[in-house]
């Protein structure tokens, strides 16, 4: 089936949108189908937006989200009434590092780029009943009795388990019964308004913890851990104005949305079933410390959407999307591992946790060294696809495993490149329409005539920049050539290469025989 009969992504949220925004950028229609009758706009939910995925919502059309989102500098943790440590995001003079931005202004700007792009459609009050698949397709069935066919569907359809589990898919894990408040909230408050809190134990809800984040506009959203039998019904107006001004003080405040939730931990045992792909909350749930749960939903729209399109385009097999389970479940599993070491220490659960929390913090008030013990959430991070089928390894540049918190991994094949700071733009914008080699200023610029049908270009890193600081920056050596995936991830890095290997590089990151 040609790339004319448009994709069905079921799910209007901010990972169904970025999909067919994605989608739209490779000139692939398609169809959104959405079970509410419109866009709810409620409460803050996901709100810390890592810097590679404002990238990939900038390569969507959606820059906006990074502008106008709150860019947080500093990361505080205490311990009851002592600060334990802190750190701040350095400045890396392209994307903030992170900004935090209400879910519900997110889905707002992907909706105006959404209704912008002709190449998308989105169908409110479609409730998807049913994935239909044969030979040639899919058929989507929708529960007011209309249907749609389509080649592929990308299935962002949250949490609700029906589909998934008409996949013969399972979501196997954990669900945790400490519950949290979230209030969102208005107020000025001096000195915080670039800081992220995080109290272990406070004076004012001992035991449990609190995490307090700055959001634009003057607000903030305060996450209270509560009993698993704490009710907001039952939380009276004077009793949450206790609770909040036992953190804000005698200050004006409104509150704006208030809400109660639980964790889960799971991974879906698949993130493929034949010619449906399964993105986001759909295929994987976990515990918020970390935001770890968009910041990855949304680099699965983007794995999709490109292999979903080169398989339509034409230029890539079928079996290029064997890989989007490979790289996409091998990245929720490792989230999967972070978030649930948080929350074992956020909320122990035998006294064998209990005791080492305690220990930890302890160790951590006494002696500086020792707060790296403390965990109060990995922040996200893009996956590296180093075990890739699609990545071809380069003995002189092994992976070395994640880094300590805050530093770089050296360049190596399967990790994702840098961004940086060009005149008039910057490296990831040219990274994204395509495959792209990244030449050492010493090597011949026509390697990348006539040996694909993909869209593919040679950059010379000198001729980016001929002052010499972005190929110092990236690391890049004499007589190397870089084999750069649509989604800025280094399917390859070439030593001294001949035309036959850039060629069969290209053919191993396009899973081709």
């Amino acid at each position: 089936m040609g790339a004319a009969a448009p994709v069905a992504v079921v799910g209007a949220g901010p990972v169904g949108l970025t999909a067919a925004l994605l989608l739209a950028r490779w000139g692939v229609p398609s169809v959104v189908l959405e079970r509410r009758p419109r866009r709810v706009e409620a409460g803050s939910r996901s709100i810390c937006q890592q810097g590679d995925v404002l990238d990939i919502w900038a390569a969507a059309g959606a820059g906006a989200i990074a502008r106008e989102g709150l860019a947080w500098t500093t990361a505080r943790t205490y311990h009851r009434d002592r600060e334990l440590f802190s750190w701040t995001f350095d400045d890396p003079g392209t994307l903030p590092p992170c900004v935090n931005i209400s879910q519900a202004r997110t889905e707002q700007l992907l909706d105006e780029r959404a209704a912008a792009e002709p190449l998308v459609e989105i169908r409110w009050g479609s409730e998807v009943t049913a994935l239909d698949e044969d030979g040639d397709g899919v058929t989507v069935r929708c529960a007011d009795g209309s249907s749609v066919r389509a080649p592929y569907v990308i299935c962002c359809s949250g949490g609700r388990p029906e589909l998934r589990e008409s996949l013969g898919i399972g979501l196997p894990g954990e669900s945790f019964e400490d519950r949290f408040l979230i209030v969102d909230l208005r107020a000025d408050l001096p000195g915080r308004e670039r800081e992220r809190r995080f109290y272990f134990d406070p004076p004012w809800n001992p035991g449990r913890q609190v995490l307090i984040h700055p959001c634009p506009d003057s607000c903030y959203r305060i996450d209270w851990q509560v009993p698993p039998d704490f009710s907001l019904a039952a939380e009276t107006g004077a009793a949450l104005d206790r609770r909040i001004r036992q953190i804000i003080g005698s200050r004006p405040y409104e509150v704006v949305w208030a809400s109660v939730y639980t964790f889960h931990s799971r991974v879906a045992d698949r993130m493929r079933a034949g010619r449906v792909l399964l993105a986001g909350d759909c295929a994987h749930q976990y515990a918020p410390f970390g935001a770890r749960g968009l910041n990855s939903g949304v680099p699965d729209a983007e794995n999709a959407a490109w292999k979903v399109a080169f398989v339509l385009r034409g230029w890539a097999p079928p079996a290029l999307l064997d890989s989007y389970d490979a790289e996409r479940r091998a990245a929720a599993l490792e989230n999967l591992d972070v978030t649930t070491a948080t929350m074992r220490f956020l909320a122990p659960q035998t006294e064998r946790e209990h005791a080492a929390r305690a220990g930890a913090l302890d160790r951590a008030a006494a002696d500086p060294a020792a707060v790296g013990a403390v965990d109060s959430g990995r922040f996200a991070e893009p996956f590296w696809y180093t075990a890739s089928p699609l990545t071809t390894p380069d003995p002189a540049r092994p992976p070395t495993g994640r880094p300590p918190k805050g530093a770089v991994h050296p360049p190596a094949p399967g990790v994702i490149v840098p961004d940086a700071p060009l005149p008039g733009g910057r490296l990831r914008e040219l990274l994204r329409d395509g495959f792209t080699l990244l030449l050492a200023p010493d090597v011949e610029d026509d390697l990348a005539a006539g040996i694909t049908d993909v869209p593919l270009r040679a950059l010379r890193v000198a001729d980016l920049d001929p002052s010499g600081g972005l190929a110092a920056a990236l690391g890049v050596r004499p007589g190397e050539v870089w084999v750069v995936r649509p989604d800025a991830h280094l399917a390859a890095t070439l030593q001294a290469p001949t035309r036959d290997a850039v060629a069969a590089a290209l053919r191993r990151a396009l899973a081709r025989p």
